[in-house]
């Protein structure tokens, strides 16, 4: 037995969960590893994140706000944040993905229950222990596809690439103002659990909100509706952002214009995160995905706002084309650094 797995067994034992049934579930792009534990007709989820004790200790935090604002974050159950172990409520299986997959006539309502639970969280300001995304910042995580992706497609950088986080930067400080509000960042289907038997905004259970930041509004509705890993049925993200804008009130046109430019600078973040897994991590995966994130950028490219860094993307990114993804591939793993 390795010390690893001696480390959560002592946890399991110390926690009365010695001898439950362990059944491994889907992982996420990081180091994290989730199990299913089952023992005498309790459920539980194990969190095994090694040497990752600020996450797991963000993870408390936030999920503790979340609670008290009346939010369905999961409660914990046994924590040993420095060896980056937890043990959490178990929402069961019914992940937004999997139902809208299962039945594509309730997208509408299962999107708007989630929205419903965004608007509930938005109307509170951001808690002053998660840091700001701000202009700098964003532009910082595009630095990543900079780095990264010409390398990967065989290309070196030119200076419209390497423009761009600046560019992001600039555009943030101009059309992202206003209040900020807190941000869960992986705020997507995936990690989106159907509650039926929770009020609004409670039932949509939350999960993966360690990296919670104090942002622009805009920012979880675009990981939301413009997500790397699946298409919307057409109309279904126009229909959930109108939904939203009903609710809150935030001036149509100006929310707009910050939405496309947080929806760029997440692509383009994208881009490069998917680029590094498999260079570095030997995860290709992800590649598959490449196409669609691609035409989420062009999307949000198109908005007048953002010219310059149109122009800035288009001659300074080569789009990610069937040629050019198979390249990326017959690198996987081989690079320590671009």
């Amino acid at each position: 037995m390795s010390d690893r797995s001696a480390r959560i067994e002592t946890f399991l034992a110390t926690a009365g969960w010695s001898g439950a049934v362990r059944a491994a579930l889907a992982g996420d792009a990081s180091t994290r590893r989730y199990e299913r534990l089952t023992l005498a007709g309790r459920s539980a989820i194990l969190m095994d994140a090694p040497d990752q004790a600020a996450s797991v200790t963000a993870f408390l935090r936030v999920g503790g706000w979340l609670r008290a604002h009346g939010f369905s974050a999961p409660a914990t159950l046994a924590e040993d944040p420095a060896s980056g172990l937890l043990l959490i409520e178990d929402f069961g299986d019914a992940l937004v993905a999997q139902l809208v997959e299962a039945e594509p006539g309730h997208e509408i309502s299962l999107y708007s229950s989630v929205i419903d639970t965004l608007v509930g969280l938005h109307r509170l300001p951001a808690p002053e222990f998660v840091q700001p995304l701000d202009g700098p910042a964003m532009a910082k995580l595009v630095e990543l596809t900079v780095e990264w992706y010409p390398h990967a497609i065989g290309e070196v950088p030119n200076a419209e690439t390497r423009q761009i986080p600046d560019l992001v930067a600039r555009a943030y400080d101009r059309l992202a103002k206003g209040p900020q509000v807190m941000a869960l960042r992986d705020f997507h289907a995936e990690n989106l659990i159907l509650l039926p038997g929770r009020k609004s905004p409670a039932d949509i259970g939350l999960l993966d909100y360690q990296d919670a930041v104090a942002c622009h509004p805009a920012y979880d509705l675009v990981s939301l509706l413009q997500d790397a890993r699946r298409d919307l049925s057409p109309g279904t993200e126009s229909a959930m952002i109108a939904r939203y804008l009903g609710q809150t009130g935030h001036d149509p046109a100006t929310f707009h214009a910050a939405y496309a430019l947080i929806g760029a600078q997440r692509q383009l973040r994208v881009i490069g995160v998917f680029a590094r897994l498999c260079l570095h991590f030997g995860k290709a995966g992800y590649l598959a995905h490449l196409p669609r994130v691609w035409n989420h950028l062009q999307d949000n490219l198109a908005h007048p706002a953002l010219a310059d860094l149109a122009r800035a993307v288009a001659g300074g990114l080569p789009e990610p084309t069937a040629q050019r993804i198979e390249r990326i591939k017959d690198q996987c793993g081989t690079y320590p650094h671009p």
